[in-house]
């Protein structure tokens, strides 16, 4: 690093964060539009049940295989530019849906948009890992998904009133151009600040030039496991419910694509407060000296019996009950996610926080390829959302169970507590 470069200031750090999460949404908003606009696009392609669960699939598909490869090339780009490079192509990809006339070329679209968002996740996470020290980090993710979420929060409000102007492929197109003016909102703020280009590529530890390189130390580490394989059992309610939350609504309670704003904003409000509340928790509780072991899994399992009585919510007969449950049901996911990857800032060497991020989301995404594959199937099949809340309601428990056998003491790494000077 020059030794001229300024320090990050507090407000730089967090305003660069900030326009980095509003990219994160318009990076984001594509797959639950896709949700929302379904009714449209099945009458104009004339789809079954089975064929948008393949769609959806196919977006999983494609975004779990760039992963393997995204977080890699973000550990070695660093986050400014990453963000670059993600940014311009994920909204490019979000915008050749205005051109998708026909089914092959909406799957082409997908396919292009899932590879390029995967850089998003590492980007994140590595982002950070940079910026914030460890304690402080919690609450960062927090407030990231609370971002997120409030941006979820409009989308069902504002898509359909873009549909209706636009049509649901002006709709999409909407996303690529809210990703540009983000990116140029970030290239602005970065302007001149040679330390963050330089900081952010992570230099490593004497003796660990070879590893930073390599998969196999990374693969060999019972950490790393533990880590992707409860994000991948978690993660497939979370798919789940993105996909097929809004079909539910429309099959059960008979709503209308407009009727579905106000249940789909409570459910994602309940992800962005879930996410910030556990954030918060879990800083305050590190700053009172509780050990990290016991502050990760303790949100760990409050978040998973927030999830585990998702199925009576197909015994209540009265729609509001329903919608505040699930609401719930998010914020448990999200606290469970966001203890997820605390614990990769935690125990990974910053050099490899993007492989290892990005190893997680794909099989978080191998999760959801599973899940929307099996849930067209069973719907077709007439044997409705009960198998799929009962098993959702299981994941994370099982998900906790994993994460606790293969990494039973949470232990921060020397190499995972750099920040960018203050």
């Amino acid at each position: 690093m020059a030794e001229h470069s300024p320090p990050l200031s507090t407000r730089l750090r967090w305003s660069l964060f900030v326009v980095l999460c509003i990219a994160g949404v318009f990076n984001a908003m594509d797959r639950p539009i896709i949700a929302i606009l379904k009714p449209d696009m099945m009458a104009d392609f004339g789809w079954s049940d089975s064929d948008f669960g393949d769609l959806a699939a196919v977006t999983q598909f494609s975004a779990a295989f760039a992963f393997l490869f995204t977080g890699w090339l973000v550990d070695r780009l660093g986050v400014h530019r990453a963000m670059i490079a993600g940014a311009s192509a994920w909204s490019l990809a979000a915008m050749a849906h205005g051109w998708a006339m026909t089914t092959a070329q909406v799957v082409a679209a997908r396919i292009g948009l899932g590879v390029t968002e995967a850089v998003q996740t590492p980007l994140t996470i590595k982002t950070v890992a940079t910026l914030f020290p460890p304690d402080k980090r919690s609450f960062a993710f927090g407030f990231a998904t609370l971002l997120a979420g409030a941006g979820t929060i409009a989308m069902p409000f504002v898509i359909p009133a873009l549909a209706v102007a636009v049509g649901w492929r002006g709709a999409l197109v909407a996303g690529g151009i809210g990703g540009f003016a983000a990116l140029a909102a970030w290239m602005w703020l970065a302007r001149g600040l040679s330390q963050l280009r330089e900081r952010t590529r992570t230099q490593p530890a004497e003796g660990e030039a070879i590893a930073a390189d390599s998969y196999g130390p990374m693969l060999a580490n019972r950490a790393t496991w533990g880590i992707v394989g409860a994000k991948a059992l978690s993660d497939m309610t979370w798919w789940f419910i993105n996909f097929w939350l809004a079909d539910y609504y429309r099959k059960e309670f008979g709503l209308s694509t407009l009727e579905l704003a106000v249940p789909l904003a409570i459910a994602f409000a309940g992800s962005g407060l879930g996410a910030l509340l556990a954030g918060w928790a879990s800083t305050r509780l590190l700053e009172r000296g509780w050990s990290v072991n016991r502050v990760r899994k303790g949100v760990m399992l409050v978040s998973a019996l927030l999830v585990a009585p998702l199925p009576l919510v197909l015994e209540l007969d009265a729609f509001w009950p329903v919608a505040v449950m699930i609401g719930v049901v998010m914020a448990g996911h999200q606290g469970f996610s966001l203890s997820i990857f605390s614990t990769i800032t935690d125990v990974v060497p910053n050099a490899k926080v993007g492989r290892v991020t990005a190893f997680g989301a794909f099989m978080g995404n191998m999760g959801g390829v599973a899940i929307s594959l099996v849930t067209g199937r069973v719907l077709d099949a007439g044997l409705g959302f009960v198998p799929l809340f009962v098993f959702a309601a299981a994941s994370y428990l099982l998900a906790l169970a994993w994460f606790q056998w293969l990494i039973p003491t949470i232990r921060r790494d020397a190499g995972a507590l750099g920040v960018a000077a203050a």
